[in-house]
């Protein structure tokens, strides 16, 4: 589990492209304090497992899965990514729950400034969008986000100057792919309000039955 704070801005230093898998290689610092292999550590939102560490790097597979649904395709050497190490059971809770299992990917359409904010405007396909809630949170290449517009097939999120510059935001552009994980919570309430509902419909008890007995 991770809360979508970026800790640092890491390099991919290798990639080995497999058949219908990948390797990375990257590089990085403060992700690397305290880390086994083993671990979790999400890059740009996806959570990878280190196979493998030595002086400032870490190796991560990738499978065909993460690589259909994600943006990891794009990458190349010297490209750079978001990083955060899984959240310890006694640390601060400072995003919001994101699993790292990215639902698909988005569409930068619009970047605008606003004051010292920017805005920008993603689209995305019905699935995403229909987990997309107004001052909702979303992890956006793995930053803990909120959602503050919504229209039929795109949303806004608006960023600080500081999560711009700490995290990839700086380097994104109109057309570019983002990776997207949309709130979990919402995700198992659609799951789990259908049967709950079905129960409720095929129970037998009737406004006559509580009545009947005094309720």
């Amino acid at each position: 589990m991770f809360t979508g704070i970026v800790e640092e801005i890491g390099t991919v230093n290798k990639i080995k492209q497999g058949k219908s898998s990948a390797i990375l290689e990257i590089c990085a610092q403060t992700v690397l304090e305290d880390t086994k292999v083993g671990d979790s550590i999400a890059v740009n939102g996806i959570c990878l497992t280190v196979t493998a560490l030595c002086s400032g790097r870490f190796t991560a597979d990738v499978m065909h899965e993460t690589l259909n649904r994600s943006t990891l395709t794009s990458l190349i050497s010297g490209s750079h990514v978001n990083l955060e190490r899984a959240m310890p059971s006694n640390g601060r809770f400072g995003g919001h729950m994101v699993a790292g299992h990215i639902d698909g990917t988005g569409k930068i359409v619009c970047i605008q400034k606003d004051d010292t904010a920017i805005w920008f405007t993603i689209q995305a396909k019905p699935e995403i969008m229909r987990h997309i809630v107004e001052k909702g949170s979303v992890a956006i290449d793995g930053i803990s986000l909120t959602v503050v517009g919504i229209g039929k097939d795109k949303f806004s999120i608006s960023a600080i100057p500081h999560t711009v510059r700490q995290t990839v935001l700086h380097e994104r552009k109109v057309g570019d792919f983002v990776n997207l994980e949309t709130d979990i919570v919402g995700k198992y309430v659609e799951t789990l309000l259908p049967s709950f509902f079905k129960k409720q419909t095929d129970s037998n008890i009737t406004k006559d039955f509580l009545k009947k007995y005094g309720f």
